[in-house]
């Protein structure tokens, strides 16, 4: 069960940082380095599980993202001026952010405040659009105002967001420094237990941009008609009813005139004929024996004419 959770934390930061923070082409991450980091989810400090998600999300960001790193209450324990960009932002420094998250200690206060401000001088949040992602696990302790920051820094900036994720918090304490990313048109995530955890990842999931839908498959041409073997297949009977003749009959066929009458001769044919007149007018005679008939014919292209010829000999 404690596996499960600490999956679910480093999938949630993983999902949030990747589809929120580093969708941006100028990110600072800001790692809570203060000595309450030290407290356990699940049996394993929130500081491993934010330095493990740093190095998973980090591995698969595109060089060309421009990453920055920096942390607080790393270096001393009771001082709000422990604050320090450990990599300022710069493409290509992903190995840089998790080593230097590796090295950390976790011993001091929570001038969140004062960082997030420090974080957005950085990214010059006042000429270029700018992200920063701040992972805490406290409220802020020197005096700041994170709420009033989100307000002075989104009226500044172009294009600026504060995005945080907090370890631990309650919900009063959480809308302490939710405020900072409402107010900034950012993304607040609160990872107190295994079922906030879940309904973060959700949330999150949901507020992802939308995939572009597939393009529409180009239409096909439709397919030509298949052409008929042959457009002319008579059939000769000796009375109504009966089989159709296939031997000993014979096929006279002639160009019609435009007045009905029998015009140019075009071939004779036996048996159980079949073949391919141009379009036209004919006149087709149908003999067997002394028995003989006839009919008039019109021939369109693409159609196909099967007529019956009745000798009355039966």
């Amino acid at each position: 069960m404690a596996g499960l959770a600490r999956s679910i934390v480093a999938a949630a930061l993983l999902l949030w940082m990747t589809t929120l923070g580093l969708a941006a082409d100028r990110v600072v991450i800001i790692l809570d380095a203060s000595g309450s980091m030290w407290a356990q989810i699940d049996g394993k400090p929130k500081l491993e599980i934010a330095r493990e998600s740093l190095r998973t999300v980090l591995q698969s960001v595109p060089a060309d993202k421009e990453i920055g790193f920096m942390a607080y209450g790393h270096r001393e324990k009771g001082s709000c001026e422990d604050i320090e960009l450990i990599v300022p932002p710069q493409a290509g420094s992903a190995g840089a952010v998790f080593t230097a998250a590796d090295s950390l200690k976790f011993i001091g206060k929570t001038p969140l405040t004062s960082a997030v401000r420090q974080a957005a001088e950085a990214l010059k949040y006042t000429e270029h659009k700018a992200t920063v992602i701040l992972i805490t696990d406290g409220l802020e302790t020197c005096k700041g105002d994170p709420c009033a920051l989100g307000k002075e820094l989104s009226a500044a900036g172009v294009d600026f967001t504060v995005n945080v994720v907090g370890f631990g918090l309650t919900a009063d304490e959480g809308k302490q420094v939710a405020c900072l990313a409402d107010n900034t048109g950012g993304k607040y995530i609160q990872a107190s237990d295994e079922k906030a955890l879940q309904n973060a990842l959700v949330e999150t999931i949901a507020a992802a941009p939308a995939p572009a839908p597939e393009p529409a498959p180009a239409l096909q041409p439709a397919a030509a008609p298949e052409k008929p073997e042959f457009n002319f297949m008579p059939a000769v009977v000796l009375a109504e009813g009966s089989d159709p003749v296939t031997d000993g009959n014979s096929w006279e066929i002639y160009k019609a005139k435009s007045d009905g009458t029998r015009g140019d001769y075009v071939a004779t044919e036996y048996g159980a004929y079949k073949g391919n007149l141009e379009p036209g007018d004919y006149t087709v005679v149908a003999r067997h024996g002394e028995a003989r008939t006839e009919q008039k014919i019109t021939v369109e292209a693409g159609q196909v004419y099967k007529p019956l010829f009745v000798l009355d000999a039966g």
